[in-house]
């Protein structure tokens, strides 16, 4: 399951996915992880929008509490049965995260984790399913979080980590516009499992494992040495 994404730039990701009222403010990330802010892009009374939202839906009856945990994933066949997706999902609130890749870990015969970087072919930034949820704390704080949807794992990643059954759900650009304003019905029938043939992987250093560092050389190819 993919623990760590790569934002990229706003310019970049605004290329990919415009919104008519870009909210949002950030600049390439190299290590985002759960709880941290990402931007999202959402439908707001008929006109999209970018804001920054937490990693990790906070449902609703948690009071805008964070402690209580929160979701980093949601997996596509639960949105409609678990009681913590169910209202976002029924009721449209859907958003698309603008992503630059994510890492998974591989176990070696050694036992170690290995950390890889996987990112799409011919596609520097692209944008994965999310669903949100607003959550109100008895001070009136309001907590916007999301989850990342996902769906069954395709070969490539499977190979990189046997354990790994979910991936992120990638929607292809065209699609863009059905999954923040269709019906659910239309929305359900875009979550699929990416090809495995459009997307590379290749292994990095173990930075990436230190939150506290976050530069280019986390996505760089390790060393056949390292």
């Amino acid at each position: 399951m993919s623990e760590r994404l790569v934002i990229p730039g706003r310019g970049e990701a605004e290329s990919e996915l415009s919104v008519a009222h870009p909210w949002w403010q950030f600049s390439v990330r190299f290590n985002v992880a759960f709880s941290h802010s990402i931007p999202v892009a959402r439908m707001h009374e008929r006109e999209t929008e970018g804001v920054m939202m937490r990693w990790g839906l906070v449902p609703s009856a948690a009071n805008g509490d964070t402690t209580c945990g929160g979701h980093a994933h949601a997996r596509s066949d639960a949105l409609q049965s678990a009681e913590d997706f169910r209202s976002a999902w029924f009721h449209g609130r859907r958003g698309i995260v603008p992503v630059a890749g994510f890492y998974l870990w591989q176990r070696t015969s050694g036992g170690c984790r290995q950390p890889h970087y996987v990112r799409l072919v011919n596609r520097p930034v692209f944008g994965v399913a999310v669903l949100w949820e607003r959550s109100v704390s008895d001070h009136d704080d309001v907590v916007e979080s999301c989850a990342l949807v996902t769906v069954p794992a395709n070969r490539l990643l499977a190979e990189i980590d046997s354990s790994t059954e979910q991936m992120p759900a990638i929607l292809r650009r065209e699609d863009y516009d059905a999954w923040l304003g269709s019906t659910v019905a239309k929305a359900k029938d875009l979550l699929d499992t990416y090809p495995h043939t459009r997307m590379v992987t290749h292994p990095v250093g173990p930075y990436v494992n230190d939150l506290k560092l976050d530069e280019p050389r986390l996505i760089q190819r390790a060393s056949p040495d390292h």
